[in-house]
């Protein structure tokens, strides 16, 4: 096998794993998810059918990704949080051929405990602080925390707090690349 799955992990027929992957236990990768190369699927974690997780994916303990849902390369999942497909939900009421479509961009954080309500996009290089409840579209480098989440501010690639000039211009503390901010939108120099 190219990717490791802990003995207690089910990993259905039908899935494509990549090379390097790592899926720890007690945890249920459903049939016809793609999975990239290096990720690594904590404990107790469900990955309904159809997910699509790009390469270098880290999926925290007790994280649910029901079908709809695609993550980009390098997306971080944090301990705990869900994602939801349907808007109306009701047991009574099947409503499958209903599952709405959240893509989480390249590069996206989302914070322990947080939920990401359908049909949202999340932007690349986003970070959702724990426990944010994401009910709208999240820009790219958007920082956003709170229930509903709002935006107060800008991250860079690596995680920093972008503090913009008069110009518009920030740079990252750590990897000392230049941002832009224009028009509501951040781009790095």
């Amino acid at each position: 096998m190219k990717y490791f799955a802990h003995e207690t992990a089910v990993v259905d027929e039908g899935c494509e794993i990549g090379e390097g992957s790592k899926i720890w236990h007690f945890s249920h990768i459903m049939p016809k998810c793609k999975l990239g190369k290096n990720c690594n699927i904590g404990q107790n974690v469900v990955i309904s059918p159809e997910v699509e997780l790009g390469d270098n994916c880290k999926v925290q303990n007790n994280v649910s990704i029901y079908t709809g849902v695609v993550c980009e390369s390098d997306v971080f999942l944090g301990p705990s949080m869900v994602f939801t497909n349907i808007i109306n939900p009701r047991s009574a009421v099947i409503r499958r051929d209903q599952y709405m479509k959240t893509v989480v961009r390249k590069g996206a954080s989302i914070g322990a405990n947080a939920t990401i309500v359908c049909g949202h996009d999340i932007g690349a290089y986003s970070f959702i602080g724990a426990g944010a409840v994401v009910t709208k579209e999240v820009p790219a480098y958007a920082l956003v925390v709170g229930n509903p989440a709002k935006q107060i501010g800008w991250m860079s690639e690596f995680g920093h707090r972008l503090n913009f000039d008069e110009n518009g211009i920030a740079i990252c503390p750590e990897s000392k690349e230049e941002y832009i901010l224009e028009d509501h939108k951040v781009r790095k120099g």
